[in-house]
C-alpha cells in the first residue's frame, strides 16, 4: 500500500526519533513527509511505534493510504518525483 506519512511534532528529540523510524519504512520527500510502500502488517507496526514516540496531546502524525489510481493522480510542482520501487536490483559480487 502506498502510504504518505506526515508529522507535526513539537519536541526536537521526539521529532528526530520519528524521522529516524520513518527512514526505515520509506523515503523522505519533504521535511516532515515520507512516502512508504507498506503492507498491512508494516503499517500497523509503524503506527504502533509512532504512538510510542509522539505526545498524543501535542503532536500529530497522519497516515494516508492511497490506492493505485490515487497514486497515478499525484502531481508534483517543482522538483521531485513520486517514490517507487525499482524495477530491478543490481547485486554486486
Amino acid at each position: 500500500m502506498f502510504t504518505i506519512v506526515s508529522y507535526d511534532i513539537v519536541n526536537d528529540r521526539r521529532r528526530t526519533k520519528a524521522m529516524k523510524l520513518l527512514k526505515g519504512y520509506g523515503t523522505r520527500v519533504q521535511y516532515s513527509v515520507f512516502e512508504c510502500d507498506l503492507d498491512a502488517r508494516q503499517l500497523g507496526d509503524l503506527q504502533s511505534k509512532l504512538r510510542d514516540i509522539v505526545d498524543l496531546n501535542t503532536d500529530s502524525v497522519r497516515c494516508y493510504v492511497l490506492d493505485a489510481l490515487a497514486v497515478q493522480r499525484i502531481s508534483i510542482i517543482g522538483i521531485g518525483r513520486v517514490t517507487s520501487d525499482p524495477l530491478y536490483y543490481l547485486v554486486g559480487e
